[in-house]
């Protein structure tokens, strides 16, 4: 693998002419089935590209003005300190968790358990294999969930796929006790309407509640009826895990949300919500619609203003608070995760970031629209690239983000003034192939205890490390825990 460090940013000409024409009109009416890779738990396929686009992508590499396929390149604040390749759990690499020196990595075939307690020599304490996409993680004390979003024919670890159109299959959430990390012990799995495509926890002294987001029901499925317009709740008793049930299912949009239309999602659930306990608020991203909500009770969590981009928004897919909860940053996943729109004919306010100010407070709060923010590198026509995974840096008086944006690589952010976001940092490797569209990239990329953790789809698990003036306080702050869905304050 060949490292090359560069600080330019390099603004690439590649997708203009190619392709553009027929992608873009795709990806402008498309509304994705699942905001991941594919239906199910096997791989996609390739998609190959025009002649002209493979040649325009070639040339570009040997011009310098890419990387080369799997080539690294990355600003000078930025060093690649660590990689661990994927071993046992084949499948795409999904979410990440943290907690004490351990890292919890997602992968549509189970999870890994990694000890970061020397970041630059990451080591695999244990995988398990528990098939069921999209198998995001997060833990609480001894405890870890994971999420199971395809329909799977019962509960079990052993479970195959099985059509949703049969009311005996399953999908819903699994529990695991991690108090021995080289072997956790499932205890528990509660079936949940649609599954659940990602979940974000609420955690009390007594409970971990569960937000469970999910989405696309069809009237063929049993288990997952149309309008579906909430989201389940589920409670977890941390003493009696195995206790863990469905304890309502909230209507966060009696009057069915956005009903979609050209280039915008129809609402049919949430894909992504992020709690913030500390202020008793949560965003959610909706398909079609940005939400904050107040989550004082956490089990009957209650929206105070809802809005929609139906001009540059094609999927709301995950929301960020900044620490002092006055903005929020929900991304816009174009083209579900699987397309290029890192490219000059896409442009700078499709599949990016949109930053919305909180304006009030309690019940009369408002999402106000400041502005766009979208990686200046241009990306080939033969790289998956969006808006994706990613958590704050934690620096007093400032807004920082580091991102996922799968090929489009790892992108640190400043977004402290709302309307003037800027890049202060990034790191990515060149395309996985010059000639076809193949899935991969980092998938999610967070900030946790000094270095940064990204999990590559198809590469495996990265760490790196910034060392710049503006994102050094960071360093200070040691967290024993950390769920980016979760967001805990930082400075408490």
């Amino acid at each position: 693998m060949t490292l090359r460090h560069t600080t330019r940013i390099r603004p690439r000409r590649l997708g203009v002419a190619a392709t553009a024409a027929g992608l873009l009109a795709a990806l402008l009416t498309a509304v994705p089935a699942a905001a991941t890779p594919g239906p199910g738990d096997g791989k996609t396929s390739s998609k190959s590209v025009s002649e002209s686009t493979e040649a325009e992508v070639r040339a570009a590499i040997a011009s310098e003005e890419i990387p080369a396929p799997d080539e690294i390149v990355h600003s000078g604040n930025i060093k690649h300190v660590a990689h661990v390749p994927k071993a046992g759990l084949a499948d795409y690499n999904t979410d990440l968790a943290f907690q004490g020196k351990y890292a919890f990595a997602g992968n549509y075939d189970g999870f890994r358990i990694y000890d970061i307690s020397n970041p630059k020599k990451p080591k695999t304490v244990s995988e398990v294999l528990c098939p069921g996409s999209q198998n995001d993680v997060s833990v609480a004390g001894d405890l870890l969930f994971l999420s199971t979003d395809s329909s799977r024919s019962d509960s079990s670890c052993n479970s195959t796929t099985q059509p949703a159109t049969e009311k005996s299959s399953w999908e819903g959430m699994k529990v695991f006790d991690i108090s021995d990390k080289a072997n956790p012990r499932y205890v528990a799995a509660v079936e949940t309407a649609c599954g659940s495509h990602t979940h974000s926890l609420v955690p009390t002294a007594k409970n971990v509640y569960i937000y469970v987001s999910s989405y696309s029901p069809r009237a063929t499925f049993p288990d997952c009826q149309p309008p579906h317009d909430g989201i389940s709740v589920v409670k977890v008793p941390r003493d009696a895990p195995e206790k863990a049930a469905v304890v309502g299912f909230p209507v966060l949009f009696p009057d069915g949300g956005n009903p979609g239309g050209e280039g915008s999602s129809a609402t049919t659930g949430c894909h992504d919500i992020t709690a913030l306990p500390s202020k008793g608020i949560a965003a959610g991203a909706c398909m079609g619609d940005g939400i904050l909500m107040s989550i004082k009770d956490p089990e009957h969590p209650k929206v105070i203003d809802r809005v929609e981009d139906n001009v540059n928004f094609a999927f709301w897919h995950s929301a960020t608070f900044n620490q002092t909860a006055d903005k929020v940053v929900f991304t816009d996943e174009l083209g579900g995760g699987g397309a290029a729109t890192c490219n000059a004919e896409i442009g700078p306010n499709r599949g990016a970031d949109g930053i919305y100010d909180i304006v009030g407070r309690g019940e009369n709060a408002k999402l106000v629209f400041r502005s766009y923010y979208k990686i200046p590198r241009h990306q080939a026509d033969t790289e998956n690239c969006v808006a994706h995974n990613g958590s704050l840096i934690p620096v007093k008086g400032k807004d920082i983000m580091v991102q996922a944006w799968y090929q489009g690589g790892v992108s640190v952010w400043d977004f402290t003034d709302s309307s003037q976001p800027k890049e202060i940092a990034y790191f990515e490797r060149g395309p996985i192939s010059a000639d076809q569209l193949v899935l991969g990239g980092s998938w999610s990329a967070y900030y946790y205890n000094g270095y940064i953790y990204s999990n590559d789809i198809d590469k495996g698990f990265d760490v790196l490390k910034i060392s710049d003036k503006r994102t050094d306080p960071a360093k200070k702050i040691k967290m024993k825990e950390l769920n980016v869905q979760t967001q805990p304050d930082y400075f408490d």
